[in-house]
């Protein structure tokens, strides 16, 4: 691999046990992205001395070890279960508030670049996002050519799942680390009469529990940017695809390295630190290195492009939302995962708007 990915991100988790009274914190961040590292520092120390001493704190650093490429990205044993555990408890945690809010899509929206739209346009614009992807896949509506069984990577709590199955009256199979999102994602498709067509469980996307070749269509809408292997994640997709089958990849990259660039700069290796800190990433890695994961799969008809202009309105809406009263109320009732999660997201507009993350997809076809 000719560009590394990023990596050595320390997850640190602390899980208070009693409520605190900086909420005024939580708002100067979101408003303060540019002081958000004093503002965040602080408020949590607050939070630890306000908590009784009977509160247990728990530390895990996952490392994820760069060796000159992004397919040579591993971590311990032990530190990928906590990464693990540490993704299922932040989607546990949080899935509640975002369908309430958002709905059953926990996606970006697709823009048209520059527009200007109204928080109850976003929720049309997650589902643009699934038929824009479809879309430069050049999935077929034909009956004799659409996908008939899908798979769900990282399915939160199923809206693309029940959205494809019912689009192409296929089957579907959503897989996620949170016990909490596929329960509620079975919940969701039972009171939709998909049950005998759609079906979630707990499982990881580096070890599926699905034979070679199972599925049309592969379906990966935000969810690599958790994987910590990321080799194995691409090759899982490419094991479980069927002869002819389609990978579809959505997620969130870093910038491609020039030829003259060895790594990312120290500044932007900062930025993401936090940003993996808060929302559970073991590693970044750009959307050329998967372009060549995928090509080491032997995989055909691989096409990227970078969709960060018409995610750009996202994150902003997503803020906005979180101060609603509705919003900051949840999210201080949720749990410190999900304000952690919270105030990192001035830092992921921070990103986008220096050019160093992508949001970015990446399709191809598995040969007959």
């Amino acid at each position: 691999m000719g560009s590394p990915c990023y990596s050595a991100c320390t997850i640190q988790s602390l899980n208070p046990t009693c409520p605190s009274s900086s909420s005024s914190s939580v708002i100067f961040a979101l408003h303060k992205p540019q002081i958000h590292s004093n503002i965040i520092q602080n408020y949590t120390r607050r939070r630890i001395i306000t908590c009784s001493s009977n509160s247990r704190r728990r530390m895990a650093s996952v490392t994820a070890m760069n060796a000159g490429s992004s397919s040579s990205v591993e971590v311990g044993i032990q530190n990928q279960q906590e990464l693990k555990k540490g993704i299922a408890d932040l989607y546990d945690e949080s899935s509640g508030i975002w369908e309430d809010i958002w709905g059953d899509h926990m996606h970006h929206g697709y823009y048209e670049p520059q527009s200007s739209v109204e928080l109850s346009d976003h929720r049309a614009a997650q589902i643009r996002m699934i038929e824009k992807a479809l879309s430069f896949a050049a999935i077929s509506e034909d009956p004799a050519k659409k996908p008939t069984s899908i798979v769900d990577v990282g399915c939160g709590i199923g809206g693309s799942s029940r959205y494809l199955a019912k689009k192409y009256g296929a089957t579907a199979k959503g897989i996620t680390l949170s016990p909490v999102q596929a329960e509620r994602a079975q919940a969701l498709a039972d009171a939709q009469g998909l049950g005998d067509k759609v079906s979630f469980q707990v499982a990881d996307a580096l070890n599926q529990p699905f034979p070679d070749g199972q599925f049309d269509l592969v379906w990966s809408m935000e969810s690599g940017e958790h994987m910590p292997n990321k080799e194995k994640f691409v090759g899982e997709l490419a094991r479980v695809a069927a002869p002819g089958g389609t990978i579809i990849l959505v997620t969130w990259c870093h910038r491609d390295l020039s030829p003259s660039e060895e790594s990312l700069t120290p500044e932007e290796k900062e930025l993401l630190n936090k940003i993996c800190k808060a929302f559970y990433l073991p590693a970044w890695c750009s959307a050329a290195d998967y372009v060549k994961l995928l090509q080491s799969n032997s995989l055909q008809d691989i096409k990227a492009e970078d969709w960060s202009e018409n995610v750009a309105p996202f994150w902003p809406a997503v803020i906005k939302s979180a101060l609603t009263w509705k919003g900051f109320t949840s999210v201080l009732r949720s749990g410190w995962k999900t304000i952690k999660a919270a105030l990192a997201m001035p830092l992921m507009i921070e990103g986008y708007k220096k050019g160093l993350i992508k949001f970015a997809i990446i399709t191809c076809r598995k040969p007959e």
